[in-house]
């Protein structure tokens, strides 16, 4: 069956089993919880470079397309602009749209490995993405980092005296550029949300579905997925 088709049918199944257990919940699409449903769309940029690690964006990617494009609008973006990025497993991925963090809601950093030569040390050491992402902040935007991605948050300054966390192979690092490292497997500081080691870009993802959209979304999202999510999310 195709990919697109099956899903289609899990979206639907799982909603309607759900939704026998939500009032008023919608029998084809992940449901909504009134009090925390928004109005438009909510605008997610992944930002990708060279050598970026495929889990560390693929879990979240994924995770929102289950909520549907009419609740979460998902684009890649490069610093650099539209160009076609080469993953660290040798895959090609186009970004389409201009680099344009005004226009986003989230922008999720995914990690690039952590060893010297790795793409993430290249980003660090060429700068430009630290400086886009430190000028990017501005009230109502969440930043946030999958895996070693939060090391790219930190060189930009923005991890500074914050919760948060990474790969545990970077935990001493992020401590000792000043970030306030916690063990959780989701660190939720309001306007920046890190997790932890690769998988748990899947746990963010549903995080941020469940304070978007309620629980109903999130437990929508892992019965499709057929994932249960760990630990507890840190919140401040």
């Amino acid at each position: 069956m195709p990919l697109p088709h099956r899903r289609n049918l899990l979206r639907g199944g799982v909603a309607a089993a759900v939704g026998a257990g939500l009032a008023g919940a919608p029998a084809q699409a992940a449901p909504t919880t009134p009090a925390t449903a928004r109005r438009e769309p909510l605008r997610v940029h992944t930002v990708l470079y060279d050598g970026v690690e495929e889990q560390d964006f693929a879990g979240h990617i994924e995770v929102f397309g289950i909520a549907g494009k009419e609740r979460i609008e998902q684009t890649f973006v490069s610093v650099d602009g539209p160009r076609t990025v080469t993953t660290s497993a040798g895959m090609e991925v186009v970004c389409r749209a201009a680099w344009s963090p005004r226009s986003a809601d989230v922008i999720l950093v995914p990690g690039a490995g952590y060893g010297d030569g790795s793409g993430l040390q290249r980003e660090v050491r060429r700068g430009v993405l630290p400086r886009a992402l430190a000028a990017a902040r501005r009230r109502g935007l969440v930043l946030g980092a999958v895996c070693s991605g939060t090391m790219l948050l930190s060189a930009a300054g923005i991890t500074a005296g914050r919760p948060c966390t990474t790969h545990h192979i970077a935990k001493e690092d992020l401590a000792a550029q000043g970030g306030r490292v916690v063990s959780g497997r989701v660190v939720d500081d309001g306007d920046l949300v890190t997790c932890g080691g690769v998988t748990s870009g899947i746990d963010l993802g549903i995080w941020l579905l469940e304070r978007f959209y309620g629980p109903q979304t999130a437990l929508f999202a892992e019965e499709v997925l057929e994932y249960e999510r760990r630990g507890t999310v840190w919140r401040s």
